[in-house]
């Protein structure tokens, strides 16, 4: 199978800056992976292609399996995201088939949330490799890695994948199709609600992450909040290039890219970035991008 790379680097950050698009962590793997899985159990008949910033649904991945002549799949602007094709390439002249509401064209960094909950929210089954203390609460399907520890006190509500070698808790409240990764520690009294927090993040007391990416290696300072909803219930907006564009989404926190620290009472609105490497002071209002 044959995986293009996309020059959409500069619309991805802060999340692409120091990695490929598909090297980005989601749902227990990388995005690359996810992608493959698609494919993994249907005997294709033709060479497939995909380009990176689509995430094709199940029945698109099926189709381009089942495919007998060049076909290939477009977006409504008339990008070729997907392709069969007997030499492997986007071919001149084939089948069309438009791409459908249950697949993802990476555009933006948000776009990587939809993905993560497609994906858990699929889970069927617990894998539990690790140790659930007394007092823990599992309120859906749950994925824990081996060498992490749930505490007494830890509820979650919906399915979660939780990598290896981590802290949760005690007493915090994981909701929503939330991934943890590996090495990651969440304390008291966190809240974490439809996120995605990369390896070696740390949120160890009183915050609130929700809608949100943070990037490897960030630490939340205590009482660091991430704001998720507009008063007026309208969709956020996040800047890109200078301009505002509509993020699809009545819910949306915040994406912080890597090695991010954030002081203590951090507030960060909805729709605001962080580039990599950036921090903030006790008691800062992030009203604006911080690059």
């Amino acid at each position: 199978m044959n995986i293009i790379e996309t020059d959409i680097s500069a619309d991805m950050e802060p999340l692409i800056c120091d990695r490929r698009l598909l090297d980005c962590q989601c749902a227990g793997t990388t995005l690359e992976n996810l992608i493959l899985r698609r494919f993994s159990s249907l005997a294709a008949y033709l060479k497939i292609g995909v380009i990176d910033a689509f995430f094709p649904s199940g029945c698109i991945a099926s189709e381009l399996s089942n495919a007998k002549s060049d076909t290939v799949v477009k977006s409504a602007d008339g990008t070729v995201l997907a392709w069969a094709s007997k030499s492997g390439e986007i071919p001149d002249s084939a089948v069309e088939i438009p791409a459908d509401d249950d697949s993802v064209r990476l555009l933006y960094p948000w776009d990587l949330l939809k993905i993560n909950e497609i994906v858990i929210g699929q889970l069927s089954e617990n894998s539990i490799k690790g140790v659930v203390r007394e007092g823990v609460v599992i309120d859906g399907y749950v994925e824990v890695g081996e060498g992490s520890t749930l505490l007494p006190g830890v509820y979650i509500e919906g399915n979660v994948i939780i990598g290896e070698n981590c802290k949760i808790g005690p007493n915090c409240y994981i909701r929503g199709s939330s991934f943890i990764g590996d090495g990651c520690h969440v304390g008291q009294s966190v809240e974490i609600k439809n996120s995605l927090l990369m390896n070696g993040v740390s949120a160890g007391h009183l915050s609130y992450v929700g809608d949100s990416i943070i990037g490897e290696n960030s630490n939340l300072g205590a009482g660091t909040i991430t704001a998720n909803f507009r008063h007026d219930g309208k969709n956020h907006r996040s800047e890109i290039a200078g301009n505002l564009i509509d993020t699809g989404r009545r819910k949306f926190g915040s994406i912080i890219g890597d090695d991010v620290h954030t002081g203590i009472h951090t507030s960060i609105y909805p729709g605001r970035k962080i580039w990599p490497h950036m921090s903030t002071l006790p008691g800062d209002i992030v009203q604006r991008d911080i690059k």
